[in-house]
């Protein structure tokens, strides 16, 4: 593996909305490459990273670098050690003069300030060597809220169900977020809440500790945001996508699985009525459902909830252009 020499790589701030944005930009004679990424974010949010690859200058003339058979990975870098890996998907078509592509990568809430953070660009042209670059990136302050709550008899057996029925649940939708299509690119451009309610019962990434009626408790994170709105509320998609989930959950009550970038999906739990089905496609704001208190819920509200490459993301940062749409 080859690295870029680092005097040819000049980082310069951009200006994105709701995002702390940094361009890398290599120029060489073969071609150059333009690398868009947020250089800092909260635990919990993501890395996307933006590549370009255009035509170069060799010898007063335009470069004839075949694009065509690029192979890229985002790598996330804490203290030395790969943590989190992505490979890269393609945002325009597919030819010999340029290319953009997209990856991303979730950032654990359990990481904090002041951690050695790095991002670092693999990529392969055609049959070439591989090159990479790095990318400084660093991780800001964030307290989340620890919270407890008493469960009562119904949902201390919703959240202790072992049976095979829920299990099998687990792992269906496990499958279906561990999933990354290369071709499923539906929406780049900032997403939007599900809701126009602004009240919020739960956040992203709160530290539970359920207790039961029998006297026991266990902890764990709550992976979305809960909005306290009433039974029958309209419950609308947050972007444009593929419905590929949409049933009766034990634990999630009448739920909704929305893909919408490779390895990316939005969830909505504990609706009171369905208004899609498996295998549709949906757009940003279109009606998915009808907000209720199906399975384990204390009252009415929405679940939403994010995630990227199967890890729960806070829903707050794909409201900001996380994809930088607009460079294009």
């Amino acid at each position: 593996m080859k690295k870029l020499c680092t005097a040819a790589i000049l980082l310069l701030a951009l200006l994105v909305p709701g995002i702390c944005a940094r361009e890398a930009v290599f120029n060489g004679e073969e071609y150059g490459i333009s690398a868009v990424y947020n250089e800092t974010s909260f635990p919990g949010d993501a890395v996307f990273v933006r590549l370009h690859f255009s035509q170069g200058l060799k010898k007063g003339r335009a470069a004839r670098t075949d694009f065509s058979d690029i192979q890229a990975t985002l790598e996330f870098l804490a203290e030395g050690n790969v943590c989190r890996t992505a490979d890269f998907f393609t945002l325009s078509k597919n030819t010999r003069a340029s290319r953009t592509l997209l990856a991303g990568v979730p950032l654990s809430t359990w990481w904090t300030a002041g951690m050695d953070c790095a991002v670092r660009v693999t990529y392969r042209l055609g049959g070439q060597k591989s090159m990479a670059f790095e990318l400084p990136f660093s991780l800001k302050e964030k307290e989340f809220i620890s919270e407890t709550l008493n469960l009562n008899q119904s949902n201390s057996d919703i959240k202790t169900d072992t049976s095979v029925k829920r299990m099998e649940q687990i792992k269906k939708l496990n499958g279906i977020l561990e999933t990354s299509d290369p071709s499923a690119v539906y929406q780049t451009k900032p997403f939007i809440p599900p809701t126009p309610a602004s009240r919020r019962t739960s956040f992203f990434a709160d530290r539970r500790v359920y207790k039961y009626t029998n006297g026991k408790s266990s902890t764990s994170l709550h992976y979305g945001i809960d909005y306290g709105i009433p039974e029958g509320s309209a419950v609308g998609s947050c972007a444009d996508g593929k419905v590929v989930l949409a049933e009766m959950r034990n634990s999630t009550g009448w739920s909704v699985v929305v893909e919408h970038l490779p390895g990316l999906y939005s969830l909505y739990y504990h609706m009171s009525e369905l208004k899609v089905k498996e295998g549709d496609m949906v757009k940003a704001a279109q009606i998915l459902g009808l907000s209720g208190a199906t399975g384990l819920a204390t009252g009415p509200h929405l679940h939403w909830e994010m995630r990227l490459n199967g890890e729960a993301v806070s829903p707050d940062f794909f409201t900001g252009d996380f994809a930088f749409a607009s460079e294009n």
